[in-house]
């Protein structure tokens, strides 16, 4: 990864919610706490179905007077239209607010500093400072997400340093371990599949929200046979979300699933895989079919039933 740099990410979409029910009714769906969190702050968060399947998963920021969703934009009209079948007589408001608000990324061993420049600090992860109209949100230590009005977001991106490009981002976003759902992933795994809860993305001390019955049981009494881990493909074919994976362990059976991928600067691509915790334990994945081209895994979680 360079020093720093800066990428747009017209892929991204923002839909905003507000109303005096917005942090209820929020907290009431997602697997996160929502009512616990303080104006200014992030999380990550995931909608879930009744059976604990992530629809969908994005970055939270509360405002004062609204909160902020960031997702893929591929993501964003059916996920607005179904949040919004939820609100009855709720007073809330859903918008997608995507054409007025663009995303930035920030990244690298000296992306602290470039944001500093203009937030006065680069703000902690999890954390979000405004500068005018612009909101700088912390990932973690050297990785940050920029929302600003659309009309002056690439003089921002000026401002900030020098240029980049989404695949740079994507890359830093595997190598963070933050699983991002795509329609091809939707509805594929329960949030601790893909080390969801490792990034701060559920808490179990919260109240019902749909699915968390089976979180909550996978959580304390289950044992999990599918983890996420960090891979490298040496190939020229960029894999999908979605694709399958497979393990000699399970034959002709799929094995696992391909979450996010990235080019890797050395050559071939970096992603996150779902898949069997005897496939990662034996570091024995293979894309496309059981003899395909090996998945060389990078790290994982502990294993459990390994």
């Amino acid at each position: 990864m360079p020093p720093a740099f800066v990428a747009p990410l017209p892929d991204n979409a923002v839909i905003a919610v507000s109303g005096d029910d917005a942090a209820a009714f929020l907290h009431g769906q997602f697997t996160n706490d929502v009512e616990g969190l303080a104006e200014g702050g992030a999380q990550w968060s995931g909608w879930c179905t009744p059976k604990g399947r992530l629809y969908a998963t994005f970055l939270l920021v509360r405002r004062r007077g609204d909160f902020l969703l960031v997702l893929p934009a591929e993501m964003a009209a059916a996920f607005a239209k179904r949040l919004a079948m939820y609100v009855l007589r709720s007073r809330v408001r859903i918008e997608d607010v995507s054409s007025s608000l663009a995303c930035t990324g920030v990244a690298g061993d000296t992306a602290a500093n470039a944001v500093a420049k203009l937030w006065g600090a680069a703000p902690a992860p999890m954390a979000a400072a405004q500068s005018g109209g612009a909101l700088c949100v912390g990932l973690e230590a050297q990785r940050f997400l920029v929302v600003s009005p659309a009309a002056g977001a690439e003089a921002l991106r000026e401002k900030l340093g020098a240029g980049g490009t989404r695949e740079q981002w994507e890359w830093a976003s595997v190598h963070a371990g933050v699983p991002t759902i795509v329609n091809a992933t939707r509805e594929a795994f329960v949030p601790q599949m893909a080390n969801f809860e490792l990034v701060g993305g559920v808490s179990f001390r919260k109240g019902c929200y749909p699915g968390q019955e089976i979180v909550a049981r996978t959580q304390y009494r289950g044992i999990l046979k599918r983890r996420m881990a960090l891979a490298h493909l040496a190939a020229d074919e960029r894999p999908q979300p979605g694709d399958a994976v497979f393990s000699t362990a399970f034959g002709d059976q799929a094995a696992g699933t391909v979450v996010n991928v990235a080019a890797a600067p050395q050559g071939g691509y970096d992603a996150l895989v779902v898949a069997q915790v005897e496939g990662l334990a034996k570091r024995d994945l293979h894309w496309k079919s059981p003899g395909g081209p090996p998945l060389e895994i990078i790290a994982h979680p502990p294993l459990e039933a390994a």
